[in-house]
Parts: C-alpha cells; structure tokens; sequence
C-alpha cells in the first residue's frame, strides 16, 4: 500500500528551487546568481572536487553589506524550509512503519516487549498504576524564531503535507503549489530578526499553543493506542491517567525579574480560558454527535441523577436545555455541561468547582451509552474527551514556580528581623531549629501580605513575600493542581528547603499536619550539592516539620536534577557519571526513609545539557530511581521539533511511554540495577581524569577570553531571544554565565567541546591504569547508561568541524590561540578515535537517516559561518552588518537544529 506521493530528496530539491525562484524575484538576477556561486562553492569543497575554501572565501570577503545580508537571509531561510522537509520524512517514517508494524519505541513494541517477559495482568496493571510521565515546558531563551515565521513555516508544512498524503487533481495540485509559492515569499519579506525582546507573556503564549493546537489533540489517540494493544495481549487491563504536562513559562522566577505576580496570574487565567473553551467545544462536537432519543434507550440512573442535580443547580438552563431537546437526554446533559463551563471564573453560581465534577459527568454519559449497547460511541467519541480532562484539567498545563535559593534565604532573613529574630547571624542548625518550630507552631509568625507591603522590606524580599501570597490566593481561584510545585535553585543545605515550607506555611498554602499545597522541590545542580544529598535530604526527612510535609503529599518526595550547570561545572563526561552515581544515592535515601522518589530531570536540548534521545535516557536511568513517576523539561526548539507536527507530537509521546513502562517493569523485577565493579572502577577513574582535565582547561589564565573572541558570545547575548539575561549577574565568567549561552556560542562556531571535551583524556586515563578496550565495548553493549553516554558524545562529535572552528580561532590572538585550539583538537581527533574503538563502528553515528541529514546541511551552513567569522572580525559594523550578523547565527542555529 502507497502511503506518500513524494520522499525528502524531492522536498528539498523543490523548496530550494522554490526559494531560488523567490529570490530571484524579489532582489535581483545578480543576486541569485551570487547566491547560487556561494553554494556551489561550498557544495564542491565539501565534495572534494576543490582542494580548499579560498574561493568561497574570496567571494564572501568582498560582499558589500547588502549582498552579505541576501546571502545569509538566503541561507537561514533554505534550512527553515529544508528542516520542514525532514519534518515530513519523519512522519513518512512513522506512518510507513505503523502500517507495516514495524515501528520502533512504539506503545505497540512495549506491549510486545512485556509480553515475550512474561509480564502477568497483575503486574501490567501494578505497571500501568506506578507511571505518570510529566513533560515540563520552560521558557528558556533558546527559541531562535520569531513567531510570525513559525506560523508562515506551519503553512508550508501544511501544503507538504497535502502534496506528500492526497490524491489531488492537476488543478488542485496547482493551487496547492501556488498557495506554497505565497507563503515562501511571504517568508521571504517577513524579517527573521526580533526588534525586540520577547516578553514573558510571549514566552508562556508559545508554550500554551503547543498546547492548545497539538497536544490537547493527539494525547487521546496515543491512550487509544495503547489501550488496544495492551488488550490484544493482556485482556482487559484499566488505564489510569499516564501524562501530566507542566509549564514554567509565566512561572519561573529564577534571574528573570520580568516574572511578576501579575504575569504568573495572567498565565493561569488564560490557560484556564483556553482548555474551558476546548472541552466546550468537545461539547458542542459531542451534541452533533449523541442525538439517541430516551424512547430508544434507557438513560440510567447514574445520568438520570445527573441531569437532576444540575436541574436543581441551573432550573433555568435545564428547562431550556428539555424544551430545546425533547426525548434526548444525552444533549440536554451536554448543554448543562456547557452552561457550567462558561460559569467557571463568572460569578454566576453553577460552574465546575474543579477537574473531578466535569470528569463524572463525563464518564456517567459514557457508561449510559455502554448500557445501551453504544460500546462504540463511547470508545469512539466519549472516551477521547475524558482522556483530555484527566490530562489536562481545568488548568491546561500545572505552573511550577521556581526561584533562587538566596532570594528565600533573603526574604525570611528581612522578615524574621522586622520580628526580633536575627535569622542572618544563624548557622545552618540553628536555622533549621527556628524554622522547623515556627512551621509546626499554630500562630503564624509574620502576616506574609502586610510584611511583602512593608517599607522597611528590601525589593527581594517583598518581590518573594509578595508571591507567597499570592499562592495561596491562586489556588483558591484555580484549583492547587493550577500551580502546586515550588522549585529551588542552587540548593545546597535543608535550611534553603525549610525556607520555602516556612514561607509556604505563613501564606497558609502548608497546613500542618494534614495538608501541604505545594511540593516543595530542591534543585541539587552543583558537585557539593549532589555529592551532599545525604546530608541536605536526610536532615529534611528526620525534621518534624518536613516529614509532616512528606507525608500530606502522598510519601511523595520530588528532587531536580540540573544537566546543564553540572556540565557547564565539570564537563560531559564527569557530568554524566556524577548524575548517574547520584541519582542511585537518592534512590537509597529515599529508600532508607521509606520515601517515594520523583526525579525532575533538568534537560536541556542539546547534549551537554542533557538532550538527546528522550527514550533512550528513561531507558538508560538506574532502575533504583524508576518509581514510574518521571518530570523532565523540554526546552526552546525542541519544543517545535518535538511537538509542532501532530504525529510527530503522537510519535514522542508513544516513545515516551514505551521507555517508561518497561523500565517500570524492568525496576519491579529487578529493583537494584547490579552494576559490575569492574565498571564501576572504570568510570571513577575516567570521570576523574576527565574532570580534572576540563576544569584545567576553564581554569588556564586566558580561557575566557579566549571563549569570548573566538566564538559569538557577545552577538549570543544582545540577541532578542528571550525575557531571561545571558548570564546571572552581569558578568563574564564561565561560572556566572549561563549554561544555555554557553552551549550556544560553541555550537555556533561548530566546536562543542561541551558535548565532548574531556571524555578522551578521561577514558585514556582508565586505559593508562591497566584498563582495555574490550572492558569498554562490553560496557557499551551491556549497560544503557554507558551506551547512552558515548552515543550522545559521538553525536556532539559528529556536530563538531573543528575545520570551520579554526576559522573562529583565528579571531583571537596568536598566543591564545596556539595555547587553546591544539588542545581542543588534540581532544577531539582522540575522542573520535576511542568512540570508533569502543563501538566498532566505522562512523561516530548509529543512525543512518541523521549522517545522511549532516551531509545534507554542512554544505550550507558553512557560508553563513564563514560570514559569521567575515563579520566578527571587523571592528566596527554598520547597523546592516550588524543585522547581518544576527541573522547569521539565526540560521546557524536552523542549520544545527540547535541553540543551546
């Protein structure tokens, strides 16, 4: 059976001609024909019919600003158009490999996994209870396009779509292609650059459409799915809910003081607003659809008492709702629903008080429908809208609410002093002991609201009070499930725990014992802080007051883990390995406390901040710490990558699933993941020498200013990206920088030594202790964590031309650059060597389709770096050039499919 007209060869060939036909049109002949002399030129050094760059070279050096500016807008918008191209091959790719059966990391592939293991109903069912997968969107400033170009890219990809997937007449095929030509020259004239920063509303209304527009759509049809297989191989197994998403978008404070209250309550109505309009809407959708007459059918007594409750609720409503529809209980329950939906947030009596009561009504027309023999109706249209009101509530997404550690520590300082209390001058146990009393004491200590508005409070103190007390005010309007999560950066000790649970209980959203409406989250992202975990969540589980706060939230314990910092700190491989190790630690805290543990997981989109395979890390975590739950964040474009396209939105979410039902299954069997000492030893020893290797580089006097001239960290930083700074206090060190400019600005100049560097100088170390190869690929065959590892380090590898990174280089000045680069490449050339060794493969990657992706991009994303270099070198820009520049590094950025 032919599912598709067309394949990616012809997508980009067509869009590239395409946008050389707009180009053409709408600057000039010359123009196109410089363009189309740039990419030859490229296309042949990369082929090796030339034997160097300097033609391509030549050419660029001598472009007036204007030309520049064509050609790197030229560039940027082929790999806009051509990542919608492989956009389609990925759907080919799943569409084609459902239909044969054949499709990996598939809900249909984990049923079939369970079974061949064995897996009894019982503990399919016990599986299925454990897990809740909870995908977190932030608003980190690693989204490169603007929004208007998002939506003209969406259009193009609609009319790929209908190319690739209909049957269409010659004229229809006409029109599709016209409409293709207009939205790409629209895309032409539309400017690729921000003139402004983009504010945190824009930052949370991004997030909210992936929402909205995708996600609310597929989530039905993945439980679907699933449901079907698990049935054909188990029987009848219940489904409880397995998604939850989250958001930080309008939420997270930490370094962004643009995070008001006002923006967090703004963020929480409109997203309440949106999803009520949706699940009005399914019941509009349903009242087309349930038109089974009470003279055909027996409504039962579940609906019956339903329909009366809401009689007695609204009797206007319903006595319009039986004059409009006589004899047809099920539209007259569904016009009562939608009554209550608009009611919500009015000050109208009558509207859902929360998530629950729509639920019931939801499932008691369901299971009327069964009673009457309609299993098919309610599977088919009944069933989908109860899944999107589990999911995703009356709040369309939970705000987690997140802020750093010294704000709290400030705020509790300023408002115990205006008490007597001089919190400031105590050690860490003498805070935990004042803290902990006060928050089981009944009487509150300080009035959150009146202090927050007190004269004598500093800014930070009054911003944090001030959101305290607004929490609680938010979960009285929205529901605690709206924002039931604070979040702690740079925790280091229990006092900055017990801080927030102070804070929380004096605003009345931590009722102790009994009842805590907030789980409060540690985020443990440096060395001292993970390898003091024992000590920081130790201390909180003996304390009184924390235990209290355990218990109410179910025995619950939730701990983050930060990627990106970590790495940033000690490199990729000593990163990945102190992840690893104390991940199992938590795991054994936990555990020693007879507490259940969650892990956040702080990813980012690139490699060195935790990116990679979604599946392939949930598949490689220690079976100690897979309790069923799992948060991660999604992060920037891979956002739109992952979720801009329904089926690949449906595609990640099945993967998702899949990798955390059978390491569910696989934990319950066996709870201790038995690691072989000899293994154990290996990576001590290679996370060691790894470490100490890439903190001498950071730590060698002229690094930074090595890192500042040979890559674009200064463009990266005055770029429209985001509401949140560059770095958290203004100035330029690699430790106050943040770790997403960070990652940026060496991708950019194609040297991602944070994805690698150090790994060879780590794994020769284990090599020089009496170490072997052969130890290495048997820990790659046989253990996922390891085989993960080297897979994400021979992608940022892969990734890496530390040709065009010479060019960069050559920025700086001679000394720096003979002290730093050689040592850069020394380790790259080593790295890929022991990667080669170690798999037995001949190319660094495992995946055809991405090599075959790599080879299609690097031609054309060389010219924009070297005008990138071209630019950077001048020491003054015209307000063109620098336009010109900026948009180098958007389509830089298009062409790796990454930022930071």
């Amino acid at each position: 059976m032919r599912l598709h007209d067309r394949d990616v060869r012809q997508d980009v060939r067509e869009l590239g001609a395409l946008l050389g036909d707009v180009l053409a049109d709408q600057t000039s002949a010359e123009a196109f024909e410089l363009v189309e002399s740039v990419r030859t030129d490229s296309i042949d050094y990369r082929r090796g019919d030339a034997d160097s760059r300097d033609l391509l070279r030549s050419e660029l050096a001598d472009l007036p600003p204007e030309r520049a500016g064509v050609v790197a807008r030229a560039f940027a918008t082929y790999f806009e158009l051509i990542n919608l191209a492989e956009e389609r091959e990925r759907v080919r790719a799943v569409r084609e490999g459902s239909q044969a059966g054949t499709l990996a990391d598939s809900v249909a592939e984990a049923a079939e996994v369970l079974a061949d293991e064995d897996a009894d109903e019982a503990e399919i069912q016990q599986v299925l209870d454990d897990v809740l997968v909870e995908p977190t969107f932030t608003a980190h400033p690693t989204e490169a396009r603007r929004k208007t170009v998002k939506a003209k890219l969406r259009s193009v990809a609609q009319a790929l779509e209908t190319l690739d997937e209909r049957r269409l007449t010659d004229r229809e095929e006409a029109a599709v292609e016209r409409d293709l030509e207009a939205e790409v020259t629209s895309l032409w004239q539309t400017p690729q650059v921000r003139d402004r920063r983009p504010e945190v509303t824009d930052e949370a209304l991004n997030v909210q459409w992936y929402l909205e527009n995708t996600l609310f759509d597929v989530v039905g049809e993945v439980y679907d799915e699933l449901e079907r297989e698990l049935g054909d191989e188990f029987g009848e197994v219940s489904v409880p809910k397995l998604f939850e998403f989250r958001s930080w978008a309008g939420s997270d404070r930490d370094g962004n003081p643009f995070v008001t209250p006002e923006v967090t309550a703004e963020t929480l109505d409109r997203q309440r607003e949106v999803v009520v309009a949706r699940y009005r809407d399914e019941c509009k959708r349903l009242s087309g659809v349930l038109s089974q007459s009470d003279r055909a059918i027996a409504v039962g007594d579940g609906l019956r008492e339903r329909i009366e409750a809401d009689r007695e609720r609204l009797p206007k409503v319903a006595d319009e709702a039986e004059e409009r529809y006589p004899d047809e209980p099920y539209r007259q329950k569904l016009k009562l629903m939608r009554e209550r939906l608009d009611r919500i947030g009015d000050v109208r009596p009558g509207e859902y008080e929360d998530a629950d009561e729509l639920l019931a009504d939801v499932d008691a027309i369901a299971e009327s429908l069964r009673e009457n023999g309609a299993e098919v109706v309610a599977e088919n249209d009944v069933d989908p809208f109860r899944r999107r009101v589990e999911t995703f509530g009356l709040s369309l997404a939970s705000l987690d609410l997140r802020d750093h550690q010294q704000n709290h520590t400030e705020a509790v300082g300023e408002a115990l002093a205006r008490e007597g209390i001089d919190y400031a001058e105590m050690d860490e146990d003498e805070r935990v002991e004042t803290l902990t009393e006060a928050i089981l004491q009944d009487d509150a200590i300080i009035d959150v609201e009146a202090a927050a508005d007190a004269d004598d409070l500093g800014e930070t103190a009054s911003r944090v009070l001030t959101l305290f007390a607004r929490t609680a005010d938010w979960q009285d309007e929205y529901g605690t499930q709206a924002i039931d999560t604070y979040c702690i950066s740079m925790t280091e000790e229990p006092s900055h725990v017990l801080e927030v649970l102070f804070l929380a209980d004096q605003a009345g959203v931590v009722d102790l014992p009994g009842y805590s409406g907030l789980d409060v989250v540690p985020l443990l992202e440096t060395e001292s802080a993970l390898s003091g975990a024992r000590r920081i969540m130790g201390t909180l589980f003996e304390n009184d007051a924390y235990a209290a706060v355990v218990e109410a939230r179910k025995g619950t314990q939730e701990i983050m883990l930060g990627y990106s910092d970590s790495n940033k700190e000690n490199g990729f491989l000593a990163a990945n390995w102190s992840l690893y190790r104390n991940q199992k630690r938590l795991a054994e805290i936990c555990d020693d406390h007879d507490v259940r543990l969650r892990l956040f997981h702080g990813r980012g989109g690139s490699i060195s901040r935790g990116g990679g395979p979604m599946n392939d890390a949930l598949l490689a975590l220690p079976n100690e710490t897979i309790t069923g739950e799992v948060k991660f964040t999604e992060q920037g474009e891979a956002i739109a990558e992952k979720y801009a396209n329904p089926k690949i939105a449906e595609r990640n979410l099945e993967q998702m699933l899949n990798a955390q039902l059978r390491a569910r299954h696989e934990a319950i069997r066996e709870p201790i993941e038995e690691v072989p000492d000899e293994w154990a030893e290996a990576m001590e020893t290679a996370a060691d020498s790894a470490r100490e290797a890439y903190r001498g580089l950071l730590e060698t006097e002229g690094f930074v200013s090595y890192f500042e001239q040979a890559t674009p960290i200064e463009v990266i930083e005055e770029l429209n990206l985001g509401s949140r700074p560059a770095s958290r206090s203004g100035e330029r060190t690699v430790e106050d920088l943040r770790a997403i400019p960070w990652v940026f600005s060496w991708t950019q100049a194609r040297a991602i030594l944070p994805g690698w560097y150090s790994l060879a100088e780590g794994l020769d170390a284990y090599l020089d202790a009496g170490g072997d190869v052969e130890t290495l690929s048997a820990m790659y065959d046989e253990w996922p964590f390891f085989r993960t590892t080297l897979d994400n380090a021979a992608l940022a590898l892969a990734r890496t031309d530390l040709e065009i990174a010479a060019e960069y280089a050559q920025l700086a000045p001679e000394d720096l650059r003979e002290e730093f680069f050689p040592r850069i490449e020394d380790e790259y050339d080593r790295a890929v060597e022991l990667v080669g060794e170690i798999t037995g493969r001949e190319g660094l990657l495992r995946r055809d389709w991405l090599e075959e992706s790599l080879e299609r991009r690097n031609p054309y994303v060389d010219p924009l770096n070297l005008l990138q270099v071209k630019l950077l070198a001048q020491s003054h820009r015209i307000p063109e050039e620098d336009r010109t520049l900026r948009l180098t590094v958007k389509g830089i950025a298009a062409g790796m499919k990454n930022t930071g």
